[in-house]
C-alpha cells in the first residue's frame, strides 16, 4: 500500500518519540546533568525583549507573531541572541535554568527559521534538510541548525533529544513553540529558571482551556494532535490526557471533562501563527 503524504507526515512526528538510537541517547547524556551546586544563569533579557515586540495576544486566546514587523526591525537582534546562547555553559546551569535554556532557544530558532523563509503559509512550507523523512514531509526540524558546547543540534535534538526524556515533564509540550495556529502559544516572555514552574502552569492552563487543546461537543472531547503523538508523556491513554486537562482546568471545564473517559477525535492546525493573518 502506497503510503499518502499526510500518513508519511504523521510518522515522522512520531519518529523522535519512538527512537532509542544512540545518537538520541548521546544528546540527552551530554546535556543532562549539571554539577553540583551550579548557580550560573543565562542571559533571556534580550529575548523577553523582542517576545513583548512582536508578539500579540489576540482576543481570540491564541497568540500571533508580527513577521513582517520583526524581520525588518528584529531579526538582527535575535541572531545576536541566538549566538550568545551558543557560547553558554550549560552543565553550569541549574536544571531549571537548563530548561529554560533549552526552551528559548528552541522558540528563538524557530521564529529565526520562519524569519528566514518569511512570507510563508506554514513552518512545514520550510524545508532545510535533513534527511529523506523531512524530504517528504518539509519543515526544518531535522536539520542541524545550532551549536551548543560543540555539539550540532536540530530543533527535534532539542525537543526529542533533550528536552522530553530528560525532564520528563509534559508541560514541555506548552514550551516549545513550533510556530502554528494548533501549537501552544508562544509567550510573551522568555522563561526563565526562577519563574519556570508558573510559567509552564500559566502555559497549560492557556492551551488546554483553549478550544484548540479540548472542545466538547455533545458528550464527546477533540483534542489537539498533541495529545496523540506524544500520548506517552501524558500517561499513554486517553484516560491519562484527560486526566491531565483536568489538572490545568478551570472548574466548569474540569466538571464537563470529568463525564468523559475517551477522546472522540484528534486535530490540529498548521498555519502559520502570523498576526497579518
Amino acid at each position: 500500500m502506497i503510503m499518502t503524504l499526510a500518513r508519511i507526515a504523521a510518522l515522522a512526528l512520531l519518529l523522535p518519540m519512538l527512537s532509542t538510537s544512540a545518537s538520541a541517547e548521546t544528546v540527552a547524556e551530554a546535556f543532562g546533568k549539571s554539577a553540583p551546586g551550579t548557580s550560573g544563569k543565562a542571559d533571556h533579557t534580550a529575548w523577553s525583549t523582542l517576545l513583548s515586540t512582536y508578539v500579540v495576544q489576540s482576543p481570540d486566546g491564541i497568540n500571533r507573531v508580527r513577521y513582517a514587523e520583526f524581520k525588518r526591525s528584529g531579526h538582527a537582534a535575535l541572531k545576536s541572541y541566538i549566538s550568545s546562547l551558543q557560547s553558554v555553559e550549560v552543565a553550569a546551569l541549574s536544571p531549571s535554568e537548563q530548561f529554560a535554556f533549552w526552551a528559548n532557544l528552541y522558540n528563538a530558532k524557530t521564529v529565526d527559521i520562519v524569519l528566514g523563509a518569511y512570507p510563508v503559509k506554514s513552518i512545514r512550507d520550510i524545508s532545510l534538510g535533513g534527511g529523506l523523512v523531512a524530504a517528504f514531509t518539509g519543515g526544518p526540524w531535522k536539520a542541524k541548525v545550532v551549536k551548543i558546547a560543540g555539539r550540532d543540534l536540530s530543533l527535534d535534538d532539542i525537543e526529542h533529544g533533550i528536552l522530553r526524556p530528560v525532564f520528563k515533564d509534559p508541560r514541555v509540550h506548552y514550551a516549545a513553540n513550533c510556530a502554528s495556529i494548533g501549537c501552544p502559544n508562544l509567550m510573551p516572555e522568555a522563561f526563565t529558571g526562577a519563574n519556570l514552574d508558573a510559567q509552564l502552569d500559566e502555559a497549560a492552563r492557556a492551551f488546554t482551556g483553549h478550544p484548540r487543546g479540548f472542545s466538547v461537543k455533545d458528550g464527546k472531547v477533540t483534542a489537539s494532535s498533541i495529545f496523540d503523538w506524544y500520548s506517552k508523556d501524558f500517561g499513554g491513554s486517553s484516560a491519562g490526557v484527560l486526566a491531565h486537562a483536568r489538572k490545568y482546568a478551570d472548574p466548569a471545564s474540569k466538571r464537563e471533562l470529568e463525564r468523559l473517559s475517551a477522546i472522540s477525535a484528534y486535530q490540529y492546525d498548521w498555519t502559520l501563527n502570523d498576526a497579518a493573518r
